[in-house]
């Protein structure tokens, strides 16, 4: 093993067995678990703040979370001889959520909600007011993507030979911008009704990557953005991944969403909340940011595949889009 990562570990009350790359770190066998060390980058009052939501979620209840470790010195973080900085935190050795199969998305959705839950027990410090807590309102998102669909559209329409993609931009954008539009709009109202809340704390990045299946519970992990907001955006990126694996799947929308009120009731601002930003359709404008943003010459077969294949989607989301509303 790299002798800066000895010396890291090293300032830790930890017996290390074994050691292997993996995730951009280094996992590490430990006689008190599995831990994962990593370089970081970031701020110690960042650090700070999230190991104090950790402590309070750990009042609350259980849910297994990648919680720092402290080193000998009580510190969060631990410095290398050349200046880099490293934090320990436990780890899963278990693999992340299989978003095609149905029981195992609605296993996680539960814990999402539970999650969700914990965090609204706990009361927002001043302290905690970091740059990084601050994020756009979904609202300003939006009518920020609906500018980059409007400047895409008009290099398009500007060009003399269109390729197979552009149009197929073309013969769809209409559809989907009149919904990005009317999300937008439809969003803006719900966020001003609400007097810009302020919300409560999300885990900011919920996709499947970081909800690991344990073999007996679930795990999720890396909280680095979450921030105080709205929860029905936690909620909606994960479950905005599993609809699209299954075809707009009206049956197992439904589930998730019973599934997540058993737990955490939803209110009428939550399903309306819900609703806008799953009528803006962001997988579209993905696409087209990545060719607008890309090189132009050559659009991959596949990217074509995927704007098609929204078009031919588009029946069942908006029938999905019909029951939330």
């Amino acid at each position: 093993m790299n002798e800066k990562y000895t010396e890291v570990l090293s300032q830790y009350e930890l017996e290390i067995l074994d050691v292997k790359r993996g995730r951009g770190a280094w996992l590490c066998e430990t006689n008190q678990g599995l831990k994962l060390l990593r370089e970081y980058k970031g701020t110690l009052r960042r650090l700070e703040f999230e190991d104090q939501v950790f402590s309070q979620m750990k009042e609350n209840g259980r849910l297994n979370v990648d919680r720092y470790v402290r080193n000998k010195e009580g510190e969060l973080l631990s410095s290398a001889d050349d200046g880099t900085r490293w934090i320990v935190k436990d780890w899963y050795a278990d693999r992340e959520c299989n978003l095609k199969d149905s029981k195992e998305v609605l296993c996680a959705i539960e814990k999402i909600a539970f999650l969700h839950k914990m965090l609204r027990q706990i009361e927002f410090k001043e302290e905690w007011n970091l740059g990084s807590i601050l994020v756009q309102l979904p609202s300003e998102e939006m009518e920020r993507h609906n500018r980059e669909l409007a400047r895409a559209r008009t290099f398009i329409r500007n060009k003399r030979k269109k390729s197979e993609f552009e149009l197929c931009v073309m013969g769809n954008y209409d559809i989907f911008f009149e919904q990005a539009a009317e999300a937008c709009k439809g969003m803006r109202l719900f966020c001003q009704q609400c007097g810009e809340v302020e919300g409560y704390l999300c885990h900011g990045d919920l996709n499947q990557h970081h909800v690991l299946m344990c073999a007996r519970d679930v795990a999720i992990v890396e909280f680095n953005r979450m921030h105080r907001g709205i929860q029905m955006e936690d909620l909606y990126h994960f479950m905005r991944k599993a609809m699209e694996k299954h075809d707009w799947n009206l049956k197992l929308g439904m589930s998730m969403l019973e599934t997540y009120a058993r737990v955490l009731p939803l209110t009428e601002g939550d399903r309306t909340c819900l609703y806008y930003l799953f009528l803006y359709p962001e997988k579209y404008w993905k696409q087209i940011n990545f060719y607008y943003n890309a090189n132009k010459a050559w659009i991959p077969a596949r990217n074509i595949e995927k704007l098609k294949d929204l078009e031919v989607q588009q029946p069942m989301r908006n029938l999905f889009l019909s029951r939330i509303k």
